[in-house]
């Protein structure tokens, strides 16, 4: 797991306490798209795309677009330049 993968993790462990976490990166899916190359040198690594799954009684009692809100609000640094896509994914505790 690499370092941005790793820090999204410990934030959303911290924040909601889930039973599941899982953090995918799936950046290689985007290799060769514009600003890839950039991105992976700016950051020395190619992380950017994400795919979260989470389980999580706080999350589970939101409505869809509340849970959003709240991950990217935990994650709201890592997201104005680090992370570019982030898939979330809310299953049943």
């Amino acid at each position: 797991m690499g370092p941005i993968a790793q820090s999204i993790k410990e934030k959303l462990d911290k924040a909601f306490n889930p039973t599941q976490l899982d953090v995918i990166d799936e950046s290689y899916k985007h290799a060769g798209h514009a600003g890839a190359e950039a991105h992976a040198a700016k950051y020395q690594g190619g992380e950017s795309h994400f795919h979260v799954i989470i389980a999580s009684e706080t999350l589970t009692k939101m409505t869809r677009l509340a849970r959003h809100r709240a991950v990217m609000d935990v994650l709201a640094d890592l997201m104005v330049e680090r992370v570019h896509a982030l898939r979330l994914e809310v299953i049943a505790d």
